[in-house]
């Protein structure tokens, strides 16, 4: 039993990263917005999340090799199997230093709530200084416990703040697991969705060392996401108790009215939690996902966690995240260009993942996907196709200046790219299948 605590606490980090201030931001604005309606939202990306999430790690789990080097072996001898790694990399890294800022921003946003007088740069600096010495001093391993422990304060937090609010639980059953989309909430849907499920995830999750069996994994996996999901439905709850446009400083002077002075220090903390979790995750997961693309099989020492290669790249992220958060700005152009380069690489990599779990080069029949998680799979993938051209053409609206198309435009585009894309390439690996089978 201890060992699969530890082993949950393990994949905490998963949950951790994708519960960030972006997310809070998001999932609160959802309750504000809609009430108990998009809570089907988010258990749906919780169990999108886990598909992916489950499938880079089992590659890890059976073959030894992370979703970096099974990309690499199978891809990495074409030129533009070459260019697709490249491609990863560069959007995986942008998107984490463009990000970084809002993480600090958001740590700094739970203490001021508490605090107030204490200057911004100064509490930036405190919180670089702290996340500094957690990633130097800290095994990545290490690091996973504590995010671990973080996000079970976190969610302590964040659920008391849900229960003392006295939600409706007969409303909650008759109007929160029933999909539909309200009008104007398609965005916000696609959002909830986005924040879960993210490029520099999968790779994070297929990067840690554990000894795990496969069926461990996906049992400690399963509850830590699961805990994860539980977690963002009580921040959408916790947004219900205000109306109108969503700000930090109105959630919680409506819990401080509502339950005292208990209601905005919970806000606080589960708020700072997510922040100080998401800022070492992007960090983390930045150097994770270059030596994981980066590094070579015959001298994986060079990416040692404690080596200047892995170190300076989340030195790197990190700055970046410092430098704007003193600023306090959000680097804007920075984070047009890593939406823009995730709404490209994200269905790309879930396309990969679609074609490894079916690949006997990659895992053994007894480890591929069966029909039923395929199907599921080809839902994902296609859903993640969906919020890669929102989020593409949301960057070039903001570029070129121009109103995003029609919603249900949108949705066509992504059905004709995921019968033009994705069919041909399944009848392509399901080919080479046959063939290597013969």
């Amino acid at each position: 039993m201890k060992q699969r605590l530890l082993n949950i606490l393990f994949w905490s980090v998963i949950s951790a990263a994708f519960i960030g201030p972006g997310t809070v931001t998001t999932a609160a604005s959802a309750g504000a917005g809609f009430g108990y309606a998009l809570i089907w939202a988010l258990i749906f990306s919780t169990i999108a999340c886990y598909i992916l999430q489950e499938a880079s790690a089992r590659i890890t789990a059976v073959s030894g090799h992370n979703l970096g080097q099974a990309m690499k072996q199978e891809y990495g001898c074409s030129k533009a199997g070459t260019w697709l790694i490249w491609l990863a990399l560069i959007a995986i890294l942008s998107g984490c230093a463009a990000f970084e800022a809002g993480n600090i921003l958001g740590a700094v946003a739970g203490l001021t709530l508490v605090t107030g007088s204490i200057p911004v740069p100064l509490i930036v600096a405190l919180i670089g200084i702290l996340a500094g010495i957690l990633l130097w001093k800290g095994t990545v391993r290490q690091i996973a416990k504590l995010l671990g422990v973080i996000v079970a304060i976190m969610g302590i937090c964040f659920v008391m703040t849900a229960v003392m609010i006295s939600p409706s639980l007969s409303e909650i059953f008759a109007n929160g697991f029933i999909p539909m989309i309200p009008d104007g909430s398609e965005i916000l849907v696609l959002g909830l969705i986005g924040t879960t499920v993210v490029p520099y995830n999968i790779f994070l999750g297929s990067g840690l060392k554990h000894a795990q069996s496969p069926s461990e994994m996906k049992l400690s996996l399963g509850i830590a996401i699961g805990l994860g999901g539980l977690i963002s439905v009580a921040i959408l709850l916790t947004g219900t108790a205000i109306t109108g446009d969503f700000t930090f400083e109105k959630l919680a002077s409506t819990l401080s009215t509502q339950l005292g002075g208990y209601g905005s220090l919970l806000l606080a903390i589960g708020l700072f939690g997510a922040g100080l979790s998401s800022t070492l995750t992007a960090a983390l997961a930045a150097s994770v996902t270059a030596k994981s693309l980066l590094s070579d099989t015959k001298n994986p020492s060079s990416w040692n966690e404690t080596g200047l290669k892995f170190r300076s790249v989340w030195m790197g992220v990190l700055g970046i995240g410092l430098l704007f958060g003193v600023m306090q700005l959000q680097p804007v152009p920075v984070i047009i260009l890593a939406q823009a380069l995730n709404g490209i690489i994200l269905p790309v990599i879930a396309v990969i993942l679609f074609l490894l779990m079916n690949n006997p080069r990659v895992l053994p029949a007894n480890h591929q996907n069966g029909t039923v998680t395929n199907v599921l799979t080809g839902i994902v993938t296609w859903l993640t196709i969906l919020i890669g051209l929102t989020n593409l053409l949301k960057a070039s609206s903001r570029i070129g200046h121009f109103d995003l198309p029609n919603q249900t435009v949108i949705v066509a585009i992504s059905i004709v790219l995921f019968l033009f894309v994705i069919i041909p390439l399944i009848k392509g690996g399901l080919n080479r299948n046959t063939t290597l089978n013969k």
